[in-house]
Order: C-alpha cells, then sequence, then structure tokens
C-alpha cells in the first residue's frame, strides 16, 4: 500500500457516511446479481436499525426468494407455510401485541397461493405490515407466470406470452388491497434508483409508526426485476421495468392518511 502501512492511516477526524446496519447478519447476498430482494432487505432493515426496533421486531416470510431473509435479517424470524405469512404475521401480532411485525412476500405467494390470506388480514385490519415483492413472475421456481404477469408478457408457462383467453388480466393487488377498509396505509414503491430506495424508506417509516399507534393493515408493494426469470442484464431488467411494468403498477400512495 504504497509502503504505508495499513494501521498508520488514521480515521480521526473523518466523517462516516455508511455503516452496515446491526440488523444485517454478516452473510453474503445470494441473490442472482441485480435482483431487487437484496436492495429491498436492505432498506427494510435499515430502517428498522434507524428505528431502533431491531429487539422488538418480528419478521414473517414463507416459500420463494423470500425464504433467504431469515438468513440476511438480523432480527427474529418466524417461518410459515406457502401464502400463509400474512395469516401467521397477524397471529404473530395478537400473541404479541406489543412487537413490530411484518411479512414478507413474494407475487407467487402473497397474490396466487396466499391471495385468500391477504384479503381477510387486511379486511380484518390486522395490525401489521405486508410487504410484497412484485416482479411479475415465480423467480425461485423456474420463471413461470405469476398473477402479476403482464399481458402479452413471456414466461416458461406462458412462451408465446400471457393472453386474456388463458390466463385472464394481471391482478392490481395493491389497488384491490386499498378498497377494504381495514387497510390504513397502502402504497407502491421500487427500489431501481437511490431515490426509490429513499422514498421506500421513508414508506416503511410511516408504516411501522401507523403500526405503533394501531392504525391497521399496512400495505407495500415494491415493483422489482428480476433479471434471471426475464432473461435480461441488471441494466436492462431495470429499464424494462420503468417502460413496461411503471404503467400497469405505477410507484406511489394508493391510500393513504389525510
Amino acid at each position: 500500500m504504497n509502503d504505508v502501512d495499513e494501521k498508520d492511516i488514521s480515521l480521526e477526524g473523518m466523517e462516516c457516511v455508511y455503516a452496515k446496519p446491526e440488523t444485517l447478519t454478516d452473510t453474503r447476498f445470494h441473490y442472482c446479481p441485480g435482483c431487487g430482494h437484496s436492495t429491498a432487505h436492505h432498506a427494510l432493515m435499515e430502517v428498522i436499525d434507524e428505528l431502533g426496533i431491531q429487539e422488538d421486531t418480528v419478521g414473517v416470510a414463507p416459500v420463494g426468494c423470500s425464504v433467504f431473509a431469515y438468513q440476511y435479517m438480523n432480527i427474529d424470524m418466524q417461518e410459515a407455510a406457502h401464502g400463509r405469512a400474512g395469516a401467521v404475521a397477524a397471529a404473530v401480532k395478537r400473541v404479541l401485541p406489543q412487537k413490530y411485525v411484518f411479512s414478507y412476500q413474494g407475487d407467487g405467494d402473497l397474490a396466487a397461493i396466499g391471495t385468500a390470506e391477504t384479503i381477510h388480514v387486511a379486511n380484518r385490519g390486522e395490525n401489521i405490515l405486508m410487504v410484497f415483492i412484485n416482479n411479475a413472475i415465480y423467480g425461485m421456481t423456474g420463471g413461470q407466470m405469476a398473477p402479476t404477469t403482464l399481458m402479452g408478457m413471456k414466461t416458461s408457462t406462458s412462451p408465446i406470452g400471457r393472453t386474456f383467453e388463458t390466463a385472464g388480466y394481471p391482478l392490481k393487488i395493491s389497488e384491490m388491497i386499498a378498497m377494504l377498509p381495514g387497510t390504513y396505509y397502502v402504497t407502491r414503491q421500487s427500489v431501481h434508483t437511490a431515490n426509490a430506495v429513499r422514498q421506500l424508506k421513508k414508506a416503511l417509516t410511516k408504516s411501522f409508526r401507523y403500526q405503533k399507534e394501531g392504525k391497521g393493515t399496512c400495505f407495500i408493494e415494491i415493483v422489482s426485476n428480476c433479471p434471471s426469470g426475464w432473461k435480461m442484464t441488471p441494466l436492462q431488467a431495470n429499464a424494462w421495468l420503468v417502460e413496461h411494468m411503471f404503467p400497469m403498477y405505477p410507484p406511489g400512495d394508493i391510500k393513504a392518511p389525510k
């Protein structure tokens, strides 16, 4: 190092602009390069760290890419069966009402096998946060079509593109959830740019604050990419997300307190 011993380099007087939060383990992310899950994990854990609620938070994740969350989130975590994370999170909150509780689910989980649990949890106004990753595809199991897959979008189970005749229209889960009186805050965010991540962190912070105030169900959809499933590079996937996903799933608050 130019004949200068590292131990002779002093950091005294230097401002620390970033440090890994205690809420993340030392495990290296195993997600595919460019996947939005790692960024979403990071934003969520940074907020929990900044709020100082690490010891008071319980996360619930089910099957799918979400299942890796247990390796990375340095908080109490509870596993759930496929599609049942929302119901399990509601149960945890009822048993431990003083805890901050969230579920972390993908579109193949929350919007497909878990649709009933999602709707009924929100309709009851369970005082939890539901984090919904929407990348319009089943990322872990081979890139199959999801309920959120766009019209004409090719997947391993829709090789010529999704059609109404065979699969109907994509589900806009957040808009459906926002119609239920039990939901207090419903928003759609993304993680494809630094500014988007900042907006997501604001939404997460609000959601935990609303949960502390006992306002009811908070629901955050994160429109993300799946470079491997979409058969694109990370840069291509981010550009495709903006061009094709956002017109169907536009970012912004869908239901928010005045």
